[in-house]
């Protein structure tokens, strides 16, 4: 979760005395910081009521400049290594390409957030890999991210505490209500299940594969197990949703 800047308090605001935020202020930025994770895992067209078209899906992701800054530096470094065989050039490219996306985000006055935090994962994947001398050391950065996700979206679930419907809910205004509804909290499980499993079938897939030193195959593998598998997860994720709260929405008015 992103650190939430303190903010100065309104007038009527309670405080603590120390000037740390009051328990409802602390709530509210966990809500906002739920809803915002929502948002940024794509799931901001059914906030805004739009259907769910190509469209949406697209803009979900960041746009055609979301995608390419995803997927273009591992394609380049996979590309480059496959034909040169030389580590060096091949994580200078990928690396050149993230500094040219904030380059690129400065002169047509976007926010560069996304491009520096893209950046700051390709130099760290390109420092392991220098330092070991291993081109596969270029992806373990992926490996650490796809654990952590996958083990903390299967805990909150083992503690009742689905991530996924923590993030829905508060996304749709439905606070932590969900929990005492049964179809709400059934569907919210699945999906936190889902996306774990995700996670969970990206290791079971690639780790293999570094373990036996197979760059190419490996390249190749991250590539179709991350928007190929992402963008599918997300619709249903949202069908799935979209139907247990309309559902809900129809029972509460009769």
């Amino acid at each position: 979760m992103t650190d939430v800047p303190e903010q100065p308090d309104e007038p009527g605001t309670p405080a603590g005395g120390n000037g740390k935020p009051s328990g409802t202020d602390a709530s509210a930025m966990f809500a906002e910081g739920m809803a915002a994770a929502a948002r940024r895992a794509g799931f901001t067209p059914a906030d805004e009521g739009e259907p769910i078209s190509g469209r949406a899906l697209l803009a979900a992701m960041g746009g055609i400049r979301g995608l390419v800054e995803a997927v273009l530096p591992g394609l380049v470094f996979l590309v480059t290594y496959t034909f040169t065989r030389q580590l060096v050039p091949s994580l200078i490219a990928p690396v050149a390409i993230g500094v040219a996306f904030i380059v690129a985000r400065r002169l047509v006055r976007q926010t560069v957030t996304p491009a520096v935090g893209g950046l700051v994962g390709l130099v760290i994947s390109a420092v392991l890999a220098l330092l070991t001398g291993k081109a596969q050391d270029f992806y373990l950065p992926g490996f650490w991210t796809n654990g952590a996700y996958g083990a903390a979206l299967l805990i909150s679930v083992l503690v009742g505490w689905p991530l996924v419907g923590l993030a829905v809910g508060f996304l749709m205004g439905d606070g932590v209500a969900w929990r005492a509804d049964a179809s709400k909290r059934r569907v919210l499980t699945i999906l936190t299940l889902c996306w774990a499993g995700l996670f969970g079938l990206r290791l079971g897939v690639q780790l293999p594969l570094y373990f036996s030193g197979n760059v190419e195959w490996l390249g190749a593998a991250k590539l179709l197990m991350g928007i190929p598998l992402y963008a599918p997860l997300l619709v249903i994720s949202w069908l799935m949703v979209r139907s247990v709260y309309r559902a809900a929405d129809e029972d509460a008015e009769k």
